[in-house]
């Protein structure tokens, strides 16, 4: 069952007018994500992933990431939009972090131009911010989407949601 959406006020978007299936665009806001009092990426290059339902994930190129903080795990998804992933740790300091990151090593040929772009889970790093905004992360643990003020749901991934 669909739920009804949030209307958006002027300069908000709703996830319930993102396409089915996702869409790659191209993203000049500033992302910065900071773990263990480290800015461990920050761009303003990223890529966002929008879809139906979920607020967007953003993926950070390669050379704007503190590379040596990512740890490459057994880990591997695949997506019917995006192709095969692969997940990595983080570990800064004292602190580490399972599963927090992903890239798509062999994406689909819509998604092949984030092939070095790396995503991030915000419910495990200590913040993450669009254009100096702080970052709510989507409910639940399998999406990886970054809300923000301009961006209204209701949002998939929390119970009860699956099926939307």
């Amino acid at each position: 069952m669909r739920p009804n959406p949030i209307p958006p006020e002027p300069g908000q978007e709703s996830v319930w007018d993102y396409p089915r299936p996702a869409r790659l665009e191209d993203s000049n806001k500033l992302i910065r994500i900071v773990v263990n009092n480290i800015v461990l990426a920050e761009t303003n290059k990223a890529k966002r992933v929008i879809e139906t339902s979920h607020p967007p994930s953003y993926y950070i190129p390669s050379e704007d990431i503190k590379i040596e903080y990512l740890i490459e795990t057994p880990k591997k998804t695949w997506c019917e939009w995006k192709g095969k992933s692969q997940y990595y740790d983080i570990s800064i300091g004292d602190k580490y972090i399972n599963n927090a990151a992903w890239r798509y090593f062999d994406p689909t040929p819509d998604f092949v131009t984030i092939q070095e772009y790396y995503a991030f889970y915000p419910s495990l790093m200590d913040a993450c911010y669009v254009n100096d905004e702080l970052v709510i992360s989507q409910p639940g643990d399998f999406y990886g989407g970054w809300i923000t003020a301009d961006i209204v749901g209701p949002f998939k991934g929390s119970p009860g949601t699956m099926g939307w």
